[in-house]
């Protein structure tokens, strides 16, 4: 790991640390909330790479159960996982990892409960298809948003099961909410990234300027090729 990935992912970590405080939705089923981080935290896997984004995830979630003297429940232990994967997802360049869109829709429906709730696990096909052009920064955005609610759905219903009458209930509010995620995700990475190039023009700060990504700025070029 260089000097630069090292510094970066402190300051990520921090970063990550305070929009963990900033909640955007309950999660349905439990007293939890959907926070800031679900927006943030994937990009690590774009500015440090796959491993050490999914790294920047777990550091996270660690740090954060020590400082608040949370219990590392089931469900806690639970939203590891699926936000790894998005690091993971999101820094990956090829449509390998698309992979996970059709098992989990296999391991929902070989469920009981997801058998008379079929038709939640079919939202899982829109990533899948979306991963076909995944350069474009929203359709990777969207398929990162995705893997994590893919892969945090199917271990919830193993987990706590809940009623097909809920499951089937959550459908729109799974496709808005991951939406507003995929346009999250997306405006976050371009600002950051933006704001990056352009703070690495100060000499002592040049040292981040290899984790920009010239295909994600905010340009004429960006959104007519890589939006």
């Amino acid at each position: 790991m260089t000097k630069r990935k090292t510094l970066f992912l402190i300051i990520f970590i921090i970063l990550s640390l305070i929009a963990f405080k900033v909640p955007i939705s309950k999660i349905i089923g439990s007293e939890q909330s959907f926070t800031l981080f679900e927006l943030i935290g994937p990009l690590g896997g774009m500015f440090l790479g796959p491993l050490f984004g999914a790294l920047s995830i777990f550091s996270v979630k660690v740090i954060n159960i020590i400082t608040t003297n949370q219990n590392l429940d089931l469900l806690t232990a639970i939203r590891f996982l699926p936000m790894m994967f998005a690091a993971v997802y999101f820094g990956m360049r090829g449509k390998k990892l698309s992979i996970v869109f059709p098992i989990c829709i296999i391991l929902f429906l070989a469920h009981p409960i997801g058998q008379k709730a079929w038709p939640y696990a079919l939202v899982w096909l829109i990533p899948f298809v979306a991963a076909l052009g995944k350069k474009r920064l929203i359709l990777n955005s969207l398929g990162t948003t995705f893997s994590a609610h893919a892969i945090g759905s199917t271990i919830f219903l193993y987990a706590f099961g809940l009623t097909p009458q809920i499951w089937l209930s959550l459908i729109p509010i799974v496709l808005i909410e991951r939406g507003v995620f995929a346009l999250g995700i997306w405006a976050s990475y371009l600002a950051l990234n933006t704001i990056l190039d352009k703070i690495t023009d100060i000499e002592k700060v040049n040292i981040f300027k290899p984790l920009v990504n010239k295909d994600y700025l905010i340009s004429l070029k960006f959104f007519k090729f890589h939006a």
